[in-house]
């Protein structure tokens, strides 16, 4: 109801054309969903962002819903290990008339974001950024990025949630990847929660 009411009629069609890309990719599920794509620009546009950095990119839905969000001097880094999965959606993306906000770095985040936490000039110059890679990292990306993003700027978790299993009893039946993910993901929870550096809020998107 959300999707047909509220959402794909406000779509952008590179957006759609985007989804519908990632939609036959074999790991297609790893994408965000058009609503949370909708709420990511939204944010970026209530904070009038202009500099944002994203850890993984896959296909680049999000990488684009930032883009296509951002004023025309606004700068996106994106940041993936997998260039192969960028390459696919990268003709859309510049199809839409963005690809000159993005700078897509090929790596592993954690030597990316050390390197650029070695120039003081890119320290509090982030307004958002959006993590959507592997939970093992998550809290060793908080710490960075609470160096690179702002004070009043956005850090936003993917996968917090996962899947509901964080609700469920620690003896839940559950595949072994998602229990070991589960537990990397109550982990973070945790300690964002206990935070005191951050405010936080966690919606169940």
């Amino acid at each position: 109801y959300i999707l047909q009411t509220s959402v794909y009629p406000h779509e952008h069609e590179s957006l759609k054309e985007l989804r519908e890309l990632t939609a036959n990719h074999p790991w297609g599920g790893m994408a965000i969903p058009a609503d949370e794509g909708q709420f990511l620009m939204l944010l970026l546009k209530l904070i009038k962002a202009k500099k944002t950095i994203e850890i993984g990119v896959f296909t680049g839905y999000s990488l684009l819903c930032t883009a296509l969000a951002l004023p025309p001097d606004g700068q996106a880094i994106g940041i993936e290990m997998n260039r192969e999965s960028y390459d696919l959606g990268r003709p859309i993306i510049e199809k839409a008339g963005v690809a000159h906000k993005i700078d897509f770095r090929e790596g592993i985040a954690l030597p990316l974001l050390d390197e650029m936490i070695q120039n003081e000039e890119m320290h509090n110059s982030f307004d958002f950024a959006f993590i959507d890679a592997d939970k093992i990292n998550a809290l060793n990306y908080h710490e960075r990025l609470l160096s690179l993003v702002k004070v009043g700027g956005l850090i936003c978790y993917d996968n917090t949630l996962w899947s509901g299993s964080v609700a469920k009893p620690p003896d839940a039946t559950m595949p072994e990847r998602m229990r070991q993910i589960r537990n990397y993901t109550i982990e973070l929870n945790k300690a964002l929660a206990a935070d005191k550096r951050i405010e936080i809020s966690q919606l169940p998107i």
